[in-house]
């Protein structure tokens, strides 16, 4: 009976010692029976959303979708001097944008509001006066001065600075007098010596003892605002979260946060902690790079779901890793048990073939290539016509910002020509904004080209041109690429002394003023009807 009753007050470390082998993999995760699935993603509003952000985000929202539940957005903005403007709005933006939007957040509201924990001080302030009531925490009068004393002394010695708990000490006739000449100190938890273990459903078993190596922490600060630690368990027992998805960092607090739920007599969610996104060469993704915000990545036209698949891909938590999975396809397969300890490195140089649409993905193996299919995501919204329209109107917009007073004709702006650009160039691009970029401008604009300039390249540019007009007037032609390559071949090898290069080149500067562009590629995108105008336009120039 002692052994028992030992067992039940104090878990064990590990799931053997329960006399049974039972492993994370299988593991429950309690999303058969009991309260639905409610998740959370509280960042705080200190900067705006990024990939790091996303991930974590993304893994709630598909958990929560998985399994019939609940995401929730909670801003965690008890530290007011970090405060970022705008960045609340933004973290918001940028879930709609990637197409997780949250179920409840402090813009859709929702039954467990406010979501901003500065409106939520009340329900800190009565979990606190529990906990002073029971014993389980009590005032701290030490001076900042103090405090800084006692880091500064274990840093010279080598030691992690932690509070001595003083005032836990001091008895009721003390506290009282404290009290009197300051109403309001900080409140700090009572660290018991045994954390209890508990079943990470990633890292499996685990417990920390905090209390050997740290002191009583603060978590209600002078001012009424909650540090994290209190926060947390507080709005996760308000709000019925279930489980609780957070980075692999607070893997350590999870004991505090134990303790913190037994002290209050709550019952704990379940936990799951990610490993790291990292960068290629195992570096931290870091806010100064810049480059790693959502912001950034939907100004460059990058698609919401190409950002979703590259961040999935470089992890676990699926049977394999593939390109080209969209949003329903990752909730179907997504599995938690599958979610490893190894950190996620992130290639974003990669991430203009997860953009593009590629029809197969390469990759060197043991001297060979595997081919990985890969649906991506730009050819997936050309090929719906709902989706296609909204591209048109993007690119419109695009086309109409970049160009402005340049465009000679109007027309370029017409939907069934937009339409027809993005068909053609599709495989050709990364982006949307690709197709106003300088190599494409000719798609837009008319280019200022001299008869002179021609003439450089050949003497025959009267044949050539007449040539052309032609062949765009034949009865009954069909214009395909291979048919345009073909009778331009034919084209060149009837003329005597001209290299089909220099043909070539020739029609690349009279259709687009530059080298790069395949003739007849832009031949197809610009169409007979201006193509002829542009071979005309230089013949009388």
């Amino acid at each position: 009976m002692a052994v028992l009753l030992k067992r039940l007050l104090h878990p064990p470390r590990t799931p053997e010692a329960l006399g049974r082998p039972l492993g994370r993999r299988e593991a429950s995760l309690g999303t058969h029976a009991g309260p639905a699935v409610r998740v959370r993603f509280a960042p705080s509003p200190t900067g705006f959303l990024h990939l790091g952000g996303l991930r974590t985000a993304l893994y709630n929202y598909i958990f929560a979708k998985k399994h019939g539940g609940s995401f929730i957005l909670r801003l965690e903005d008890t530290d007011q001097t970090r405060l970022v403007p705008g960045a609340a709005d933004n973290i918001e933006d940028m879930l709609e944008w990637a197409g997780i939007p949250p179920d409840e957040s402090p813009r859709r509201g929702g039954p467990a509001g406010p979501y901003l924990q500065s409106q939520r001080l009340a329900l800190y302030a009565q979990a606190t006066e529990a906990l002073l009531k029971s014993g389980a925490a009590y005032p701290c009068f030490c001076s900042p001065q103090r405090l800084e004393l006692l880091k500064r002394e274990a840093l010279r010695n080598r030691q992690t600075p932690r509070y001595d708990n003083r005032c836990r000490s001091l008895s009721e006739a003390q506290v009282a007098q404290k009290l009197a000449k300051d109403p309001k100190p900080p409140i700090r938890f009572h660290l018991e010596g045994e954390a209890p273990a508990f079943q990470d459903l990633v890292y499996g078993w685990n417990r920390h003892e905090v209390a050997s190596v740290e002191g009583d922490p603060v978590i209600l600060k002078s001012d009424g605002f909650p540090t994290y630690h209190l926060a947390c368990v507080v709005d996760d027992h308000h709000m019925g979260i279930s489980h609780v998805l957070r980075g692999s960092e607070w893997l350590v607090s999870t004991s505090k946060h134990l303790l913190l739920y037994r002290a209050l007599g709550w019952q704990p969610p379940r936990f799951a902690h990610l490993p790291l996104l990292l960068n290629r060469d195992g570096s931290k993704l870091s806010k100064r790079q810049g480059d790693i915000f959502l912001e950034h990545f939907a100004a460059a036209g990058f698609l919401p779901d190409a950002l979703l698949d590259i961040i999935t891909s470089c992890g676990s938590g699926f049977a394999e890793n593939q390109m080209g999975r969209t949003l329903p396809e990752l909730i179907t397969q997504f599995d938690l048990t599958r979610v490893t300890c190894h950190s996620a490195l992130l290639d974003l140089e990669k991430l203009p073939e997860f953009n593009r649409g590629l029809s197969r993905l390469e990759m060197p193996v043991a001297g060979r290539s595997l081919g990985f299919p890969g649906r991506l995501h730009l050819r997936r919204l050309v090929s719906d016509k709902t989706q296609r329209r909204q591209l048109v109107g993007k690119l419109q917009a695009l086309v109409e910002e970049a160009f402005g007073s340049q465009l000679q004709d109007r027309n370029v702006l017409d939907a069934a020509y937009v339409e027809r650009i993005i068909l053609l160039r599709q495989g050709h691009i990364c982006h949307l904004q690709d197709l106003v970029s300088p190599v494409h401008s000719y798609l837009w604009t008319r280019p200022a080209v001299s008869r002179a300039q021609l003439g450089a390249v050949s003497e025959k540019v009267d044949i050539i041109a007449k040539r052309v007009l032609g062949l765009l007037e034949g009865p009954g032609m069909s214009l395909t690429q291979d048919m345009l390559n073909g009778e331009l071949k034919k084209l060149s090898e009837g003329l005597e002394g001209t290299k089909h290069s220099n043909v070539m080149k020739l029609l690349r500067v009279a259709l687009s003023g530059q080298l790069g562009p395949p003739v007849a590629e832009m031949m197809l995108s610009l169409g007979p009807k201006e193509v002829r105008e542009r071979i005309q336009k230089v013949l009388s120039s």
